[in-house]
């Protein structure tokens, strides 16, 4: 049975960058990959809590992801934190270096998946969280999962 195209299958998440960041926008890009990150990725070997994306030279760079060598991959293997191309249109790119210099975004990946058979990553639009921002979104949390817990006690009762 041969995949489709809109067969998504989850590689890894960033956690850590929507605990951070305020994501406005996300937007889907291609990756420029060698083949033994291909396989590595296969494996879910890969960490991408301190990466970010950054433009250079109009275009696009994956920074600081960590993508494992490949263990059979010997000769072949690749830096894990070199930094990668990500393909985005050219009107993107322009869209997004825009709201880069105007107001203060930064471009984080929120996750890496395979869209049949090629890799994926989305990355989103973020704002810098304060620290008082984090805090209101733990209690907003804790209070919600305290809600959650009272109805389910509630309906063990009866």
């Amino acid at each position: 049975m041969k995949a489709s195209p809109d067969d998504i299958r989850p590689i890894a998440a960033n956690r850590k960058a929507f605990h951070d960041f305020f994501i406005e926008e996300r937007i889907e890009a291609g990756i420029a990959l060698a083949g033994t990150e291909v396989k590595s990725l296969r494996e879910g070997r890969v960490n991408l809590r301190d990466s970010y994306a950054e433009l250079r030279g109009g275009e696009v760079y994956l920074v600081g992801t960590h993508i494992s060598p490949y263990e059979q991959g010997n000769v072949w293997n690749h830096d894990p934190l070199r930094p990668r191309k990500l393909l985005l249109h050219g009107r993107e790119i322009v869209r997004l270096e825009q709201k880069i210099k105007e107001r203060g975004y930064t471009l984080v990946p929120t996750r890496l998946y395979f869209r049949g058979s090629r890799v994926k990553v989305e990355i989103g639009l973020a704002r810098g969280k304060r620290q008082y921002d984090k805090r209101a979104d733990l209690a907003r949390r804790d209070a919600q999962r305290d809600v959650e817990r009272a109805l389910r006690h509630r309906d063990d009762e009866r």
